[in-house]
């Protein structure tokens, strides 16, 4: 496919003000690949990261933010025979969503979800990815363990407590205000902490101690939460808002028997990614085609407003998940 497409870029690192609308030229897929024709694509905090300078693509991926997209399939590369030209899909990208056209493999595409508007399926899959692979199958979570998540408005949080739920176990979350811990408590957490007012530290050890932690904060809640573990608890870190550098105890870690291990999802491999695709096909996709699950969404930008839609994010004020819309749609 020739021509030309829209695509917001990234002039030079800095703040939301250095996404500048621009044109590039229309890719082509490789082998194994599919071209998406975006219809909406999704806002993620690594896209601030790499905006800001902090988050450089893995080689080969296209440079332009943008790490999800719903769409549909405009063209195939050689050797694919998962989709067609014409299909609804939503995909996981190495990067490129902010454009008309993005790029992905062929195995990180799944088919829109029944029941989902495109906006919808552009803001599930980079939480779908790292929630399921860092909560159930790096972390384990199992029905009936307690499950902390913090930052449980965001993307990443309401994602987690609505999967932890439907999987049974009892979920916990900290937000910043009463409105955020409410949301939390409507998605299905049993207890919402303001962490601001309160603990969560005392909050878990009250009810025996977390057995799975997802962190995105870092700092100083790494001790914290290795603190308010359970004995065989596991700390799941997926970010580092406040910074990747603690200090810590070993010897209570040792005594408890607790881990502490974490990911990022960008830089895995082609075969790992996909690996978490197919889990997701089978075990979530169907949550989502039923209703049990549905992602919650926050506000609707056209690609041009990329800039202001990452100020909301930024600013920590929104409620679950910021989209863009490329091709004029809500």
């Amino acid at each position: 496919m020739s021509g030309s497409m829209r695509v917001v870029e990234i002039s030079e690192p800095g703040g939301p003000e250095v996404l500048v609308p621009a044109e590039r030229p229309v890719p082509e897929p490789g082998a194994g690949q599919i071209l998406i024709a975006v219809d909406h694509a999704g806002v993620n905090r690594p896209d601030a990261l790499q905006r800001a300078g902090n988050y450089a693509p893995p080689k080969g991926a296209s440079e332009l933010p943008g790490l999800e997209a719903a769409g549909t399939v405009a063209a195939v590369g050689p050797g694919v025979a998962r989709w067609k030209v014409g299909d609804a899909v939503c995909a996981l990208l190495p990067g490129g969503g902010y454009a008309e056209y993005a790029l992905t493999h062929q195995d990180h595409a799944l088919a829109v979800p029944e029941g989902l508007s495109m906006a919808e399926a552009a803001a599930i899959c980079e939480t779908h990815f790292t929630v399921w692979s860092n909560v159930f199958m790096r972390g384990r979570l199992r029905a009936g363990e307690r499950f902390l998540v913090h930052g449980g408005s965001s993307g990443i949080g309401t994602t987690a407590i609505q999967l932890a739920r439907v999987m049974g176990a009892r979920v916990f979350a900290t937000a910043g205000s009463a409105d955020k811990c409410a949301a939390c408590e409507r998605l299905g957490a049993e207890r919402a902490i303001n962490y601001r007012d309160e603990d969560f530290v005392d909050v878990l050890r009250a009810e025996g101690g977390a057995d799975l932690i997802l962190d995105m904060v870092g700092g100083d809640y790494i001790a914290r939460n290795l603190k308010c573990l359970a004995e065989d608890g596991r700390l799941v870190q997926i970010a580092f808002l406040q910074g990747p550098v603690a200090e810590i105890n070993f010897a209570p870690l040792m005594m408890r028997r607790q881990t502490i291990t974490g990911s990022t999802l960008r830089p895995q491999s082609d075969t790992a990614k996909a690996a978490i695709a197919e889990e997701l096909r089978t075990h979530v996709w169907p949550l989502l085609s039923a209703g049990r699950i549905a992602p919650v969404m926050e506000q609707v930008f056209p690609l041009e407003r990329a800039a202001d839609a990452h100020a909301r994010m930024e600013s920590s004020a929104h409620i679950g998940k910021i989209v863009l819309s490329v091709r004029g749609g809500e």
